[in-house]
């Protein structure tokens, strides 16, 4: 399969992702440097693949997006936003490295390294949530202006992620237009998540991508 796809070398500019299949994957190869990913998320691209493989770039068509007025979080809930508590860009690796320690995780040492990059340059960002002083939970991703790409969510006591979900929403809104969920799943889709053709996800991109990150403090 990776014959048929463009081998990107260092330096290399993607492939445009309007004209990808719709499954999504666009190249392989190149390098997870700071530059590299920055060009990726301001494309509507990202990387996924597993240890031991080669860096897959995708842009799947369509792509799975999260509302701030859609975003489903009743009222049943709410006890979890007291239980715990939450913190912006607090102990970013160790959010990331949390969603690492899942079974099956497909988030290696070296993008575990390229993530810690991206927000020591202001483009990754987290929430944590913690329950009397431990981490508990959370979710990191990358900003392009108002779309907050999320890269993974973890829970290690009920509703967690959840809770820096609705955080996002609610508590570090700075002109977050929607949450990029990438691709669906049941989960994701229980939570008010919808289906954006990739052309119409590929122009809020473009419109967003040179704004003020939407989320923070």
């Amino acid at each position: 399969m990776l014959n048929s796809l463009p081998f990107l070398k260092e330096g290399e500019a993607f492939p445009d992702p309007s004209s990808g299949p719709k499954e999504g994957l666009l190249a392989w190869g190149g390098e997870l440097s700071v530059s590299r990913l920055r060009t990726a998320y301001r494309s509507g691209i990202f990387p996924w693949f597993n240890e031991g493989n080669p860096v897959l770039w995708w842009s799947p068509d369509p792509r799975c997006v999260i509302f701030p007025e859609t975003f489903y979080f009743p009222k049943s809930m709410r006890r979890f936003t007291r239980r715990y508590t939450v913190h912006f860009d607090e102990a970013f690796g160790a959010v990331v490295a949390l969603c690492a320690s899942r079974p099956s995780t497909w988030i290696t040492p070296a993008m575990q390294e390229a993530y810690e990059a991206l927000h020591v340059k202001g483009m990754a960002h987290c929430v944590a949530v913690r329950e009397k002083g431990e981490l508990v939970g959370g979710v990191y991703g990358v900003c392009v202006g108002g779309i907050f790409c999320a890269e993974s969510m973890v829970s290690l006591r009920p509703n967690a992620s959840k809770v820096a979900l609705w955080a996002l929403f609610n508590v570090f809104n700075r002109g977050l237009v929607f949450v990029d969920a990438q691709v669906p799943n049941p989960h994701l889709m229980s939570l008010g998540a919808q289906l954006m053709p990739r052309d119409k996800y590929l122009d809020y991109v473009a419109r967003e991508k040179n704004n003020p990150c939407g989320v923070g403090v």
